[in-house]
């Protein structure tokens, strides 16, 4: 049963059967898709994004990232987001694809990296507030160990992408 259809999501309740032939309601999020992507440049650094995020409780560290338009393919998804929220564009390498929450939600991100990364155009979307962020690779990775990146889409590309950048990358 629907409960809420949203601008980003819609919410209900479904009947489900169990491996085990046991049927429960359960509570369920809908959600299009993501793309999500980490700028490495040449010389081991990575941009990433200081964004606000209220239902975070404020800014939080990510990579540039955003919801896949209707029928959009997630690479299509991943250098639009990339130039709309850093102002780059480059080469584009899959790196995982990843359930966000499967307790509740069937949201998948597609998770990319960028390489031979270049200047850009691009716009923002009217609703985020975004800081870009420039740092080495080895710098964000620490972060994550040390609790001040949380996203998980985040931390899932950085660790993924640890010695990509050569020796000097890696903490």
């Amino acid at each position: 049963m629907l409960i809420h259809q949203g601008r980003i999501f819609s919410f209900g309740t479904e009947t489900a059967t169990l491996p085990n032939g046991v049927q429960v309601e359960l509570e369920i999020v809908r959600h299009p898709g993501a793309s999500a992507v980490l700028p490495l440049h040449d010389d081991g650094t990575v941009t990433l994004v200081r964004q606000y995020r209220h239902a975070a409780g404020g800014m939080i560290v990510e990579v540039p990232a955003g919801l896949a338009e209707a029928g959009e393919d997630p690479e299509v998804c991943a250098a639009r987001e990339l130039a709309e929220e850093v102002y780059l564009k480059g080469e584009l390498e899959l790196l995982t694809v990843m359930h966000t929450t499967p307790g509740f939600t069937d949201e998948r991100i597609w998770l990319y990296r960028a390489t031979g990364l270049q200047p850009a155009h691009g716009q923002r979307d009217p609703d985020e507030f975004i800081e870009i962020l420039r740092l080495p690779l080895g710098e964000a990775v620490a972060m994550v160990r040390d609790g001040r990146i949380t996203d998980g889409k985040t931390i899932c590309a950085l660790l993924l992408s640890v010695g990509a950048a050569g020796p000097t990358s890696t903490p």
